[in-house]
């Protein structure tokens, strides 16, 4: 494993007040992206492709979790097949559309994704960024 990572965060928590529910979700939801889980304690799993990116846990000081106003969390998908498979695992595990898979211009040309909230609320999103596309168009 290199210690070169491209992404610019260590990683992301999110709360949970029904951890084991919210455990089986992320389990079938992340598989979708061939994301997995990479380490886990008492109450707190992390999942990732190489290192523990992304944690679903009870809060640390007891008290309930709460949903994120403006917070959502992206994950990379390598394909628009991956966006797909991730939004139809997520929808039959439990949650809800938040914004189907397809371009989204606003965003780039370069760019397909979709947004649902997980059975708690929390926004989450698979997102696909052709890096060919954005070479020719962008030079970058």
């Amino acid at each position: 494993m290199s210690n070169e990572n491209p992404s610019i965060i260590s990683h992301v928590s999110i709360g949970t007040n029904q951890y084991e529910q919210a455990r089986a979700f992320y389990d079938v939801v992340l598989a979708a992206l061939d994301i997995k889980v990479i380490m886990e304690h008492p109450g707190a799993v992390a999942y990732g492709r190489q290192y523990p990116e992304f944690w679903v846990q009870t809060p640390h000081n007891g008290k309930p979790a709460e949903i994120g106003n403006g917070f959502h969390m992206g994950f990379i998908a390598t394909s628009k097949e991956q966006v797909h498979a991730f939004y139809d695992a997520a929808l039959a595990a439990g949650a809800t559309d938040d914004g189907a898979p397809g371009p989204r211009p606003l965003y780039g040309d370069p760019y397909y994704g979709c947004f649902v909230r997980d059975p708690e609320g929390h926004k989450l999103e698979a997102a696909y960024w052709d890096a060919d596309l954005s070479l020719k168009l962008y030079g970058h």
